[in-house]
């Protein structure tokens, strides 16, 4: 396959299950759709890691020339309403109040700070001299586990929901190595990485699969406290 369409293609292919997921399960559409729509938004930060992480070409070019590029905001609108959710849809679990617990606990004042943890933490981390997935990795855990401090109640759900998007996500990078052998020697700055791979996979990338599902599984709780929903 032409390296030129690689990322456009494996970008689309997330979508699949996303549409799945919203059309089996209705229960969800809404969830979803707000989570990607605040995930697109993280496809604009893809200037950061080109080329210092990887040079994927693009559509046009854009991501060579410009950095940006349609992909990133494609990409992030499917791993954001998918990161949200799995978690539900493999238990079946559906909304439930807030425990009485919860909404007693001092704790229960402090979501705005949760959720803006790693947005806090990215820019400090960024000021060392190493490459920028370190950082985005270290600022999701750092979301993850002001998350789980704030909530208790849902630290179990982050957990798990890091191991299922980490295994959801390294399937979809064994299926973009199969559609396109070598693709990530040749398109990932693997020389700036660890270069420790696990299953052919780089180990920054399941990093950041781990990390992305461990601070976004439980996220829509804390940005609907007010209403002192969560999924239970």
């Amino acid at each position: 396959m032409n390296d030129q369409y690689v990322w456009l293609i494996w970008s689309l292919a997330f979508l699949i299950p996303w549409v799945a997921v919203y059309w089996a399960a209705p229960t969800y559409r809404s969830v979803m759709l707000k989570a990607s729509l605040i995930t697109m938004l993280f496809g604009l930060t893809e200037p950061i890691f080109v080329p210092e992480y990887w040079s994927p070409p693009s559509l046009f070019n854009l991501a060579i020339e410009t950095g940006f590029d349609i992909e990133s905001l494609i990409f992030c609108f499917g791993i954001g309403g998918i990161g949200a959710v799995a978690y539900n849809v493999v238990t079946r679990q559906r909304l439930q109040p807030i425990p009485l617990t919860a909404r007693l606990s001092q704790r229960h004042n402090h979501h705005l700070f949760a959720i803006t943890v790693p947005f806090i933490v990215f820019p400090v981390l960024m000021l060392f001299d190493w490459n920028p997935i370190y950082p985005a990795i270290m600022a999701m855990i750092a979301g993850g586990i002001t998350n789980s401090w704030c909530r208790p109640d849902l630290a179990l759900k982050s957990f798990w929901g890091s191991v299922l998007f980490l295994v959801y996500y390294a399937i979809f990078v064994l299926g973009l190595e199969s559609i396109a052998p070598g693709y990530i020697e040749r398109v990932w700055n693997l020389d700036a990485l660890s270069g420790l791979f696990l299953i052919g996979i780089p180990l920054e990338e399941l990093l950041f699969a781990a990390s992305f599902g461990y601070y976004w599984t439980g996220i829509y709780e804390h940005l609907t406290w007010k209403n002192q929903v969560r999924f239970n």
